[in-house]
């Protein structure tokens, strides 16, 4: 499948792969540094795809195919070419899935279009994670440069380094959601493993005693990385999110 493009706010081309089915439709919110080709991407097209459901998914400006340099972007930039996406893409409710950055993406998405969204599902979500996960977990040295210098460069354990921003960091902390209760009502499904380095399994959990929603539903997975893309962690997926559209997730 080609990818198509659309404008974000600012004029940069976002690209995007978007399937026609009946809605409500699925819209994938990709993590930090990731892009829409990924497994659990790919498994919910085919997921979706098998159901006649409309998918979406997309790269935020800086990430896989769309434009934009990775180090220009903010929460506020990629909150904004998810809105527009959205907005201009889909028509009715739909259920946002959220990987990681992507779970902080949509509940912020969420907490501004509530009337388009009927559920979200979690995947490791990662709310306030520059503030919570990167910036209260940095030495003096590496807050030095990134004051200084205004970037520091990240090693990876899935990749090449990639750089930390000054812009990122302080623009994260005006889309904190963690410090009071997040206005959502609609229902939630959290899947998290319990050893994922990258996000511990007790700030997932911050999450779900937050939402306002009573219908919230989180999983623990033994074992579970941050990825959650083993067979068994795609299944787990695919039934939190049948479950949200009422039909068979299997």
């Amino acid at each position: 499948m080609d990818e198509t493009t659309i404008l974000a706010p600012d004029g940069t081309p976002l690209a995007y792969r978007r399937q026609e089915g009946r809605g409500p439709g699925v819209v994938f919110l990709g993590g930090f540094n990731s892009d829409m080709t990924g497994t659990k991407a790919e498994y919910l097209a085919e997921w979706c795809a098998s159901r006649g459901r409309a998918f979406l998914r997309f790269d935020y400006s800086g990430h896989g195919a769309s434009g934009g340099l990775f180090e220009d972007g903010t929460i506020s930039r990629w909150l904004a070419d998810a809105e527009a996406v959205l907005l201009a893409l889909t028509e009715g409710p739909q259920v946002l899935v959220g990987s990681s950055m992507g779970g902080w993406i949509a509940t912020l998405l969420a907490l501004r279009h509530a009337e388009r969204v009927c559920g979200l599902v979690g995947i490791a979500p990662a709310p306030d994670f520059t503030q919570e996960l990167m910036w209260a977990g940095f030495t003096p040295e590496i807050r030095s440069a990134i004051a200084r210098d205004g970037v520091w460069m990240r090693p990876s354990e899935y990749g090449a380094p990639f750089p930390i921003t000054r812009a990122l960091i302080e623009d994260g902390r005006h889309n904190l959601v963690l410090g009071g209760p997040i206005a959502l009502q609609c229902p939630v499904r959290i899947l998290q493993g319990d050893a994922d380095p990258d996000v511990p399994w007790r700030h997932a959990l911050r999450l779900m005693e937050a939402l306002e929603s009573e219908d919230v539903q989180f999983t623990l997975v033994k074992g579970g990385d941050h990825r959650l893309s083993s067979p068994r962690d795609l299944l787990l997926l695919g039934r939190a999110v049948g479950a949200l559209l009422g039909e068979d997730g299997a």
